[in-house]
């Protein structure tokens, strides 16, 4: 990987939003040091970093940092300009595939994130308006994809990235609720999207491991109920 200014994100190897600029700066070769974060806390580097939110990822580049997943890759993008692009372009298409990134996040992962702490129908309704919204991703895939392997064409783009860093807790659900989200029959770009993105050099080696994943949700769901 490329030898860069002082890149850091801090992170957590759970959380997908945090998987976004991961990908973003492994598909730049951008070398960066990933900082973790420990499960319920927040560090004295996070609060500072980003005292807003108060949130994971913040991305520290020569020692300013950048909060919000999706406004981290726009820069990654911008700011290490060379070949291959994360976003597209053409301005119509760049708005399209900002769109659609913002539907992964209000139409698929509100209501994944809302199941966790939820039961009975309250959880089944919830998962339902999930399935919706991969359904709708399933139509925004072919067209965004023109044939091609990616919604981002023949390369990884925007929309990759936002709904890619949600597919080891697609699979932590699935196994959860004994239900496919994704599968052959019902959303086969999908699936075959999800396998070539998995097996990416970009992302194979940040994706995480379900079997762990499935632990760690256990103790989030566990958390989340005492909130209740």
């Amino acid at each position: 990987m490329a030898k860069d200014e002082d890149v850091k994100l801090v992170g957590s190897w759970t959380s997908p939003f945090v998987m976004r600029p991961r990908i973003a700066l492994n598909i730049k070769s951008v070398h960066y040091d990933f900082i973790q974060e420990t499960f319920g806390s927040k560090s004295p580097l996070l609060l500072q970093s980003n005292p807003v939110h108060k949130k994971i990822p913040v991305l520290i580049h020569a020692g300013k940092p950048i909060a919000e997943s999706s406004i981290i890759v726009e820069y990654i993008d911008e700011f290490w300009s060379s070949a291959p692009s994360i976003l597209p372009s053409d301005p119509y298409d760049r708005a399209l595939a900002r769109f659609w990134a913002s539907v992964v996040d209000q139409k698929f992962f509100t209501p994944m994130k809302a199941s966790m702490g939820a039961e009975g129908e309250a959880k089944k309704g919830l998962m339902n308006q999930a399935v919706e919204a991969i359904g709708l991703l399933e139509e925004a895939f072919g067209t965004l994809s023109r044939g091609k392997a990616f919604f981002g064409g023949d390369h990884i783009g925007f929309v990759d990235i936002a709904f890619g860093s949600f597919l080891g807790w697609i699979r932590v659900a699935e196994i959860s609720n004994g239900m496919k989200l994704i599968d052959a029959a019902k959303t086969p770009g999908l699936d075959g999207w999800a396998q070539r993105f998995s097996a990416h050099d970009a992302v194979k080696d940040v994706l995480p491991d379900t079997a762990k994943l499935l632990e760690f949700s256990k103790l989030l769901a566990a958390k989340l109920k005492e909130k209740h």
